[in-house]
């Protein structure tokens, strides 16, 4: 199922993308996508419904029908850094021992095509095309053999970055990472029946037309069952929580010179199966 959140901001229904590319509205049958309706047994009840039953929603998704981002209520959003190892060597970092984590704050999760604010001030703001982990089973210490039974689904997610606030400006990455719209989120949740094998994914994105990003999930350091496993041993993984996996080379920050974003740009990017994005940027 591709499961997703239509509607103006704030105000996003629960749907499902049919087998025509329609929206099908879910109402009816859960509050939101979101919580319990991620548990196993839910989604489940989900899958056996007629969709051809379910009412149509007007519009064309991500032209006239607005999505929002993908999950909503999310309690916690987790990122990985440094995971692909030629990314870490564009970035001139050496590929760490454990995984990097920081955290990317919720108020930064918008719909995939809703536009990217760059903050004022700003001259280093960044792209990166993700792989992300929806948790639809919570748990701790979870056994990475048995991992990816915690996991919904996957969608796609830019983790938008400024650089000179994460690196230049003391403390922890957080501060260049959960800037107001740098989260967007879907087109939709793609959940975990649907993908076959999480490591065996295109990833790419484009600015203005030009693929900056190309890589793979299989080229992780760290792949999804040993993140959700490692995140478990120092955080309690609950319903709707997203892991955002890292991001493979490409980046503004490891062009020659380096090169960011301004106001006026485009961006267009996807993972396969799971749909694409597209976003352009604009002065906060």
């Amino acid at each position: 199922m591709k499961l997703l959140r239509f509607g103006p901001p704030g105000q996003e229904k629960p749907g499902v993308l049919d087998g025509q590319g329609r929206v099908r509205d879910l109402s009816a049958h859960v509050p939101d996508i979101a919580g319990a309706t991620l548990l196993p047994a839910s989604l489940d009840k989900l899958r056996a419904l007629n969709l051809e039953a379910l009412p149509l929603v007007p519009g064309v998704p991500q032209k006239d029908l607005r999505l929002g981002a993908c999950v909503g209520h999310v309690g916690k959003c987790v990122a990985i850094g440094l995971n692909y190892a030629d990314h870490a060597a564009e970035a001139g970092m050496a590929v760490p021992p454990e995984p990097v984590v920081f955290n990317k704050w919720t108020s930064c999760l918008t719909g995939p095509n809703d536009d990217i604010q760059i903050p004022r001030g700003s001259v280093k703001t960044d792209w990166e095309v993700e792989l992300a982990v929806v948790i639809g089973q919570g748990g701790r210490y979870i056994d990475e053999s048995n991992a990816m039974a915690h996991v919904a689904g996957y969608c796609v997610m830019n983790d938008v970055s400024e650089r000179d606030y994460q690196l230049n400006r003391s403390g922890t990455w957080d501060k260049g990472k959960g800037c107001d719209s740098f989260g967007p989120l879907g087109p939709w949740l793609v959940t975990a029946d649907e993908v076959s094998d999480p490591q065996k994914l295109d990833l790419w994105l484009e600015v203005d037309g030009q693929r900056m990003q190309s890589g793979n999930t299989r080229t992780m350091v760290y792949q999804v069952p040993f993140l959700i496993s490692y995140l478990s041993r120092f955080m309690s993984l609950q319903l709707g929580d997203v892991i955002s996996t890292g991001t493979p080379p490409g980046v503004g920050m490891g062009q020659k010179p380096p090169v960011f974003l301004r106001a006026g740009q485009v961006m267009r990017l996807g993972v396969q199966g799971l749909g694409e994005q597209l976003q352009r940027t604009v002065q906060a």
